[in-house]
């Protein structure tokens, strides 16, 4: 498992450039009376099982990719073929925008390397294909996200509500929420 291979399978798929969080990390500090190392760059690291950067630290993730709603299933698969697990789905709410944008965070198995995969949709008729055929934990995240944000995920088998009363017709996340 590389990091370039799934870059940029995952480019192909992209609505904007793929964004990777670093290639190199500066070395460790030298201790005292040590020579200094050299950068060590993230295949190295991903290999080795030690990628943990600063950019890491602040961000999460390793690599974050903004899709089409179209190409998201297609995205889980590239990342299942690599073996990454999910690990969430969920919304944000752009009300300004008048979008919500769900969110899907995957990690893998072997090494630590994270990717956020984005995909935008129209906040008056939310709607994104689900991938809980690709990966069927998405079942419980794509329902309490459709709790929450009111996104419907066309092809899901059951979006009843998860952690709502089944009568609920309101979607608590939303911005414009009044409780």
């Amino acid at each position: 498992m590389g990091l370039a291979k799934i870059k940029q399978a995952l480019a192909e798929l992209a609505v904007t450039e793929t964004i990777e969080v670093s290639k190199t990390v500066p070395a460790p500090p030298a201790a005292e009376g040590e020579e200094q190392g050299k950068p060590v760059e993230v295949k190295e690291m991903i290999e080795q099982n030690m990628l943990f950067t600063p950019e890491y630290a602040k961000k999460g993730y390793h690599l974050d990719v903004k899709v089409t709603a179209e190409n998201v299933a297609r995205s889980a698969k590239i990342l299942l073929d690599h073996e990454f697990f999910l690990e969430s789905i969920t919304g944000v709410d752009w009300i300004k925008e008048n979008q919500i944008e769900i969110v899907y965070d995957f990690n893998h198995w072997h090494t630590l390397c994270r990717v956020v995969i984005r995909t935008r949709t129209d906040r008056a008729n939310p709607e994104v294909p689900t991938i809980s055929e690709i990966y069927s934990g998405a079942n419980w995240h794509e329902r309490e996200t459709h709790d929450f944000f009111g996104v419907t995920f066309t092809g899901h088998p059951d979006l009843s509500p998860l952690l709502l009363p089944e009568d609920a017709d309101y979607h608590p996340l939303l911005k414009d929420f009044k409780a």
